[in-house]
């Protein structure tokens, strides 16, 4: 919605924009094509900030994190031995993301990195202990 809202005042401000002075065309097609890849952004980030509540959650429930841990620890090796070459629109739907770890790759990762969830599930044994 909001990306049509910017396309329509784009094409349909030209002669306002004029008799004010002119207007920013450049910035406007800039937020055109980056408001979509921001918006991926804070959508991927949130469904990662879910995951790790998620396994708050579980971890609370069965009252053993560290048995949480050893099982991503586990889906994490198997994932490393046989990795998946499957169409990545499907990455959502799976427990470790697969393919290479890099900086872009995290950002529009839709689960954390492994070793993140394992060491917080580890901090979250320690403070359910005292």
């Amino acid at each position: 919605m909001l990306l049509q809202f910017l396309q329509y005042s784009l094409w349909f401000s030209g002669n306002s924009q004029q008799r004010q002075g002119g207007g920013n065309t450049l910035g406007m097609l800039l937020a055109i094509f980056l408001a979509p890849l921001a918006a991926m952004v804070i959508q991927m980030s949130i469904s990662r900030t879910r995951e790790f509540e998620a396994d708050a959650g579980a971890a609370r429930l069965t009252g053993n994190p560290r048995a949480l841990a050893r099982a991503l620890q586990r889906l994490e090796a198997g994932a490393r031995q046989t990795p998946l070459n499957g169409n990545p629109a499907f990455s959502p739907l799976l427990i470790i993301n697969g393919g290479a770890r890099q900086f872009l790759a995290n950002l529009f990762a839709t689960h954390p990195p492994t070793k993140a969830r394992i060491e917080n599930l580890l901090r979250l044994e320690q403070k359910m202990k005292n």
